[in-house]
């Protein structure tokens, strides 16, 4: 049996154990959140460094995309550099094959005609190749990553203004505090005026995208009409999409017992079936291994 772990710096409420049976090879996945505490996450993957198969790092990436270039997140340094036997990945290579070729799966499939529909990305940085799948399949673009990960009352409405801020803002971003950008406990916004100012985009958007943790904090009460396409979603996230009336939910991992896992620990099942690190295969190798495991995207369509 191979084991991967996905050491994540999220709530350890989110913790979750299964077994799963991929390519006649038995895999048992794990996820462990330290609840913010990176030397916690450091600690974890020292002593099960050279013990399982493949690591997953959950609730901070490795790098940030900027310009043509990836940056290195600096908080992301020390957990990255904390496995020396058994091969970390942080799902970049996942989010950048699978999750456009999801997009372009639900527009072939008939399942989602995007042509036309107001698509709310809450944050392109690592999740660029997403955006520019709803963009290619017709949709007009909304990308919130001033308003969810810095605050800052502005819409990005443009691919290409999107880039341009991008080579200008992620040399400096990388190295701010994660804390700042990304909210890795549970808690939502429950500050009605705050709120407002990201309800106004739910509400014209008729597909919201991107990562849950953003989506979950602000997220309005009424979701009626509304597709959302994510991961790293539980059983009780589905039931409160159901009561907030979600018309369909997309997951860009597959469903294990319940539960979609993120990127990254599809990454390191792919790592740890083929013994090769991430950054010695190929864009094409990952996503011809993606579709000879048979990994589909979760749907679920609610009414």
């Amino acid at each position: 049996m191979k084991r991967v772990v996905s050491v994540s710096i999220g709530s350890s409420k989110r913790n979750h154990k299964t077994v799963a049976k991929i390519m006649g090879i038995d895999f048992e996945i794990e996820r462990i959140g330290t609840d913010g505490d990176i030397k916690k996450a450091i600690e974890i993957i020292k002593s099960l460094d050279g013990k399982v198969d493949a690591f997953g790092m959950g609730g901070i990436d490795i790098v940030l995309y900027g310009g043509g270039k990836n940056y290195v997140i600096r908080e992301a340094i020390p957990i990255k550099n904390a496995a020396k036997k058994t091969p970390l990945v942080d799902g970049t290579g996942v989010k950048n094959t699978f999750e456009k070729w999801v997009i372009k799966y639900l527009q072939d499939n008939s399942i989602i005609d995007f042509k036309g529909k107001t698509a709310l990305v809450v944050c392109a940085l690592d999740r660029y190749k997403l955006a520019e799948g709803l963009y290619e399949a017709g949709c007009k673009l909304l990308l919130g990553d001033a308003l969810f990960a810095l605050g800052i009352p502005l819409m990005i409405k443009s691919l290409r203004v999107f880039y341009y801020l991008a080579a200008l803002l992620v040399p400096l971003i990388i190295k701010l505090p994660f804390s700042m950008l990304y909210p890795n406990d549970d808690k939502k916004e429950e500050n009605p005026k705050k709120l407002r100012k990201y309800w106004k985009y739910f509400e014209i958007a008729d597909i919201i995208a991107g990562d849950y943790k953003y989506i979950q904090k602000y997220m309005p009460d009424n979701l009626e009409g509304k597709i959302i396409i994510t991961n790293t979603i539980t059983k009780e996230d589905v039931e409160e999409l159901k009561r907030r009336k979600l018309k369909m939910l997309v997951t860009t991992t597959p469903e294990f017992e319940g539960r979609s896992f993120g990127t990254n620990v599809v990454e390191a099942i792919l790592v740890a079936l083929t013994g090769k690190k991430l950054e010695d295969m190929s864009q094409e190798e990952i996503e011809k291994l993606i579709k000879e495991i048979d990994f589909k995207p979760r749907i679920e369509i609610f009414y």
